[in-house]
């Protein structure tokens, strides 16, 4: 009797410690704190301590044995109750509360091992003959009356009931075994792969807390992680939701998912992302591939190892993985399409543009002088995407027919080309002669863009749509002016369509514009780069095209191609880059064990 004193008094002084600071007087759920975990410690120290250990009634053995095993959980019930109300806890009093409950689980653990039928005859040879007794009395016949049926019944679920309380246990502080929900990590990981994600070592905390083991893994670029989604709030009222909602999940073996969002969808929460920016850097995306600077270089270089990672066209995998995959963001002759854009974006001529800019407003100028001025009221000439490639005949009739609608064309061709404007000059009158040459020759953009490619590429690309629209504009001007009134006789106009043709292939780059690029992040402040913070890391999917990450928002805006021209062309955007601090993640992704044809480790040099 005497090896089991210390394990018993510890667990329930500890026990009922936890359940006097578990009393609260807030009138929502974190009420029931107390009660619970009083009942489960009043019940253990009647029977562990007045029945069993002072009485010496060793029928109440079996129910001692049972309340050990179940009394970690009910007091870990009371911790996440005492949290799950309006309001929070203090992080010393979550340190205490953890502490006693790590006592009780420990001693707990200690008394349940001594109580084993192998070894309880070291502390009471009366007590493994109630054992032995109690296991025959379960197989000694096969009589199927109700109570039996009730018993067994109870046994099954008692057995389930700890399964999932151990299995939770070891989710919450030493692996998990993740399903992959979306193709963002293509071809790492297909939907419906089975991934091992160990937790340990990323610092674990118990629910609704910050207590829990210390962060002792260094993260580095290539580290596959599980990390919560920092799109959805995480106050706490989302937090208790999850923690409640990952309990529910369990206990309905996976039918039922209380983490929905507001429209009733299962919230993509965690996330499995490929860490791709580590503290100290500053990063851009131009053309698929990631640049990095650092604090002692100010000069932006390519990530090469990104590049072994980040997957652009997905008709180019292997045939094992292809015959997976549902969804094929862009085929062959869409990537070859974008290919070709981006070297001619590349080699862009400004200055060869803006003697085009002025060709174009002269002869639409003298179209204009030369046609009655039939529009009296305004219209709205927006310069987003959507109507500026779309609605290009009532565009032209109203430059055509107008004063105002001539003066946006002319600000819409040549605004960018504004004497001082932004500090960019691109007029040749505005530089001497030799500047200009020596720029022109060299075909670079007048100005400095700090080494942003970013932004850069963006200035000539909606340079590159404006002389296409521009084009598209004057063309169905010069139709209309001879007389064609027939939308469907300009559409079919060889000259039309061959421009119509450009105009749609820079809508579709604009498309994926935000998928492919990523601006300066983070964003320099008053001339000077900014770098990601220690301890916060930057994510990104392997399927680039296919990826909802750490780039982009879940919400989009309509947004100028460029700062630079006051009528820049406007595309919808959910470029929103942000980097994610170390506490929100869970743990690293370090094994697929589903399906079996593609079993292995995951990469991550």
């Amino acid at each position: 009797m005497n090896k089991i004193r210390i394990p018993t008094i510890t667990v329930l002084v500890s026990s009922l410690l936890f359940s006097l600071i578990s009393i609260n007087f807030s009138f929502d759920f974190s009420l029931l704190a107390f009660p619970v975990s009083a009942a489960g410690s009043l019940f253990l120290c009647y029977y562990l301590f007045f029945k069993l250990y002072k009485k010496n009634d060793y029928k109440a053995l079996k129910i001692s044995i049972k309340l050990l095993q179940y009394i970690p959980f009910v007091l870990l019930a009371s911790f996440i109750l005492r949290r799950a109300g309006k309001n929070g806890t203090y992080y010393w009093y979550d340190f205490i509360s953890v502490l006693l409950w790590c006592s009780v689980f420990i001693s707990s653990l200690v008394l349940l091992y001594l109580f084993d039928e192998k070894r309880i005859e070291l502390v009471n040879p009366e007590w493994k003959n109630i054992l032995s007794k109690s296991k025959k009395s379960l197989i000694k016949s096969f009589d199927f009356s109700a109570k039996k049926l009730f018993f067994e019944v109870l046994d099954w679920v008692d057995a389930l009931l700890q399964a999932v309380f151990m299995v939770l246990l070891i989710q919450i502080f030493i692996l998990q075994l993740y399903v992959i929900p979306s193709e963002s990590m293509v071809p790492s990981f297909l939907i419906g792969d089975r991934v091992v994600v160990t937790k340990t070592a990323s610092g674990p905390k118990f629910p609704l807390s910050q207590v829990g083991f210390p962060c002792l893994k260094t993260y580095k670029r290539g580290d596959v992680i599980v990390f919560r989604n920092p799109h959805y709030s995480l106050d706490r009222k989302s937090e208790v939701r999850t923690v409640i909602s990952q309990i529910v999940y369990m206990l309905t073996f996976t039918k039922v998912n209380l983490n929905v969002d507001e429209m009733g969808e299962p919230k993509a929460d965690p996330l499995v992302k490929r860490i791709c920016g580590e503290p100290g850097e500053q990063l851009l995306m131009q053309d698929g591939v990631l640049y990095s600077r650092i604090e002692s270089d100010n000069e932006f270089r390519p990530v090469l190892s990104d590049s072994v990672f980040a997957t652009w066209n997905l008709n180019e995998v292997g045939s094992n993985v292809k015959s997976g995959i549902k969804t094929f963001p862009l085929n062959q002759d869409e990537y070859d399409l974008m290919l070709f854009l981006e070297k001619k974006r590349r080699e862009y001529n400004i200055f060869e543009s803006y003697a085009e800019c002025q060709n174009l407003y002269l002869k639409m100028k003298n179209l204009n002088r030369n046609n009655k001025k039939s529009h009296e009221q305004d219209i709205d000439l927006s310069l987003a995407d959507d109507f500026i490639f779309r609605n290009y005949i009532p565009y032209s009739q109203y430059i055509l027919s107008s004063e105002k609608g001539l003066d946006w064309y002319k600000s819409f061709m040549l605004s960018w080309a504004e004497k001082g404007r932004f500090g960019y000059v691109y007029n040749p009158s505005s530089v001497d002669k030799a500047t200009f040459t020596s720029l022109q020759k060299e075909n670079r953009t007048i100005g400095d863009f700090n080494g942003d490619l970013y932004a850069e590429a963006n200035y000539k690309l909606n340079m590159m749509i404006k002389v296409c629209l521009g084009k598209l504009y004057l063309r169905t001007a010069e139709l209309i002016s001879n007389g064609v009134v027939d939308s469907n006789v300009i559409i079919e106009d060889s000259n039309i369509q061959a421009l119509r043709s450009e105009a749609y292939s820079l809508k579709f780059y604009l498309s994926i514009l935000d998928q492919r690029n990523m601006p300066v992040f983070p964003e320099s402040k008053n001339g000077k780069p900014d770098y990601i913070p220690e301890g916060s890391y930057f994510m990104m999917g392997d399927n680039r095209f296919n990826s909802l990450d750490m780039r982009h928002s879940y919400k989009y805006s309509l947004v100028p191609l460029t700062d630079k021209d006051p009528y820049s062309v406007q595309y919808h955007s959910n470029m929103a880059p942000q980097y994610v601090d170390k506490k929100y993640i869970l743990g690293s992704a370090k094994f697929r064990f589903l399906p079996l044809n593609r079993v292995g480790s995951v990469k991550t040099r």
